[in-house]
């Protein structure tokens, strides 16, 4: 006689009684908000007292998603939505009206450059055989928009493998760009959840001219490393031309209030194959480097 097999739950799953709640006779009782399941009941997870709840979902929906994909580490790239590709950025200068907005789409134009960088740089880490155990490394991973996160995008989709995207709702809507790994394509409330997302599998960031989004991001990295609460790892910033123009680093460590070491956390880089190369032998020089705490929090 074989032994028996107990099943493996005894409650029915959450998608059988909600199967179940849509086919109950209609009566006033079945009819009010009040009998709705709550997981079901939109109006009642929008409400201001489920916010902790919000924060949770949007946690752990892509969590799930990318351990399901065995994604275990990401290369995330940040960096402008405004910047051109390069057989756009004529056009651009042609269209503007007036000599102010020639000047910035000039600068603009300057700087399409760095989409292709990104491009670039992404198709390298693409070609990484870096998997191991199933699981897969240095993933492209970018904000999910148009420009240099465009750029990622497309690098790794030009090499055949998945890139993520992580979008998020604006006044003005930004659409995933086409590059972007449909079930990979997440979409996010919360600015918060989605930076914790750019760098729970983060393994290398390269940063480039951006605005405030990049300059937010960028920032908030740098602070997470300096005190310690994250790991130190390759962060790669392109464009010293633009970068020591809008931020003076230097006055930074003359004024005090970082340390002369912080700036060691960034390597200047301008070029993909050589960004590459040094996240290679970062990692060959110390694979698993430890949280410490370069300076003082200012």
């Amino acid at each position: 006689m074989d032994d028996p097999v107990p099943p493996k739950r005894i409650f029915p799953s959450s998608k059988v009684d909600a199967e179940a709640a849509a086919h109950v006779p209609s009566i006033p009782q079945t009819e009010s908000e009040a009998y709705k399941l709550a997981f079901q009941d939109m109006e009642f997870l929008l409400r201001e007292d489920l916010r902790p709840v919000r924060f949770q979902l949007e946690l752990l929906k892509p969590e799930l998603l990318l351990k399901e994909a065995n994604i275990a580490s990401t290369f995330v790239f940040y960096g402008s939505a405004r910047i051109p590709w390069p057989d756009q950025a004529d056009q651009l200068v042609a269209t503007a009206t007036n000599d102010e907005q020639r000047r910035i789409a000039e600068r603009l134009k300057e700087k399409s450059r760095y989409v292709v960088a990104a491009q670039e740089l992404a198709r390298l880490a693409s070609t990484c055989d870096c998997d191991e155990d199933g699981q897969r490394h240095f993933v492209v991973c970018s904000g999910g928009g148009p420009s240099i996160m465009e750029g990622a995008n497309r690098g790794a989709w030009q090499e055949g493998k998945d890139t993520i995207g992580l979008n998020i709702v604006l006044a003005h809507e930004q659409l995933p760009n086409r590059f972007v790994t449909p079930e990979l394509s997440f979409q996010f409330h919360y600015f918060a959840l989605r930076k914790m997302h750019f760098l729970l599998r983060a393994r290398a960031v390269a940063v480039f001219p951006g605005g405030f989004g990049t300059f937010d991001e960028f920032f908030e990295l740098l602070t997470l490393v300096q005190t310690g609460k994250v790991r130190p790892l390759p962060i790669l910033l392109f464009g010293r031309d633009f970068w020591t123009r809008v931020v003076d680093f230097d006055a930074l460590v003359e004024e005090g209030t970082i340390s002369p070491h912080d700036l060691e956390l960034i390597h200047w880089v301008e070029d993909p194959q050589e960004a590459w190369e040094y996240v290679v032998k970062y990692y060959e020089r110390d694979p698993h480097p430890e949280p410490q705490q370069t300076s003082p929090p200012e």
